[in-house]
């Protein structure tokens, strides 16, 4: 195994670890939004809204009018609010510089989510379907080729992009830079923004979006510029949570990165997909 081929197998190992843990991605049962006022919750077909793990009746989350969210527990249930037993608890969300308060019943966790504005919840359950039944990652080969060395021109002011999300919402992200870099004789762009200060993140489509990939894209993460030159390993490419649950909120591929090429490298279309 060259060093190349090596690198990719850890980083497609701790991909693996992340995705199947029992708070990942494959754990996730629900999103659902909420509505001003009192939410009742709970696994019961009475609830506002229908929960597939805990309690016949887990409680009532209210949103208020100035964006407050709180939680109060129905009689007899055993909750933690990040790590500590509550009757009721006030419900941070994850806008930026925020983290959800994590609230645990039984094998499920809940959280409190911000997008285009509105407030939603999002459920996981270490033991879903997805998770206990999930059938493995699928790879085209590594290819060293696909390892592409690009030149980073850096934008200032930077780029407003806009992404599609599978909830039909708009997101709208500030982009650095562009990576650019050749392919047989042309020329592709893409446009990345920052998860984190340390790191770029691409959402990218390509000729085999639809085929042998993921239709909305996939996803790539990358260090930061260095000389004016990054590196993208597109063999490190993997699929949006997405294309495991239809709970998720998935960016999609802007028209920008939309590589008219076929990058036979990195994840695979999920065999369990059905969605």
């Amino acid at each position: 195994m060259t060093s190349h081929e090596n690198d990719v197998a850890k980083a497609r190992a701790h991909r693996l670890d992340l995705l199947t843990a029992p708070g990942g991605w494959l754990s996730l049962v629900g999103f659902d939004w909420l509505r001003e006022g009192a939410n009742r919750i709970g696994r019961a077909d009475d609830n506002d809204i229908v929960l597939q793990a805990g309690p016949d009746h887990l409680g009532t989350i209210t949103l208020a009018a100035d964006g407050v969210t709180t939680i109060a527990f129905a009689p007899g249930v055993e909750a933690l609010v990040d790590g500590e037993k509550r009757q009721q608890a006030t419900l941070s969300d994850d806008a930026p510089g925020r983290r959800s308060t994590e609230v645990r019943f039984g094998t499920a966790q809940l959280f409190v989510i911000l997008r285009d504005g509105r407030k939603a919840i999002r459920v996981k359950d270490s033991q879903a379907d997805t998770r206990l039944n999930f059938r493995g990652l699928d790879y085209f080969p590594t290819d060293a080729s696909w390892r592409v060395t690009a030149d980073w021109v850096p934008f200032d002011p930077p780029y407003e992009l806009e992404l599609g999300t599978a909830i039909g919402t708009i997101e709208k992200e500030r982009v650095p830079g562009k990576a650019v870099f050749t392919r047989d004789g042309r020329t592709f762009e893409l446009y990345p923004y920052h998860e984190t200060p340390d790191a770029l993140f691409f959402v990218f489509g390509d000729l085999t979006g639809g085929k042998e990939t993921y239709g909305a894209g996939r996803f790539l993460d990358t260090g930061l510029p260095v000389d004016g030159k990054l590196v993208l390993d597109f063999n490190e490419a993997r699929n949006p949570p997405c294309s495991f649950t239809p709970y998720a909120t998935c960016q999609l591929a802007p028209p920008e990165n939309r590589l008219d090429v076929r990058v036979e490298a990195g994840e695979l279309n999920y065999r369990g997909g059905s969605h």
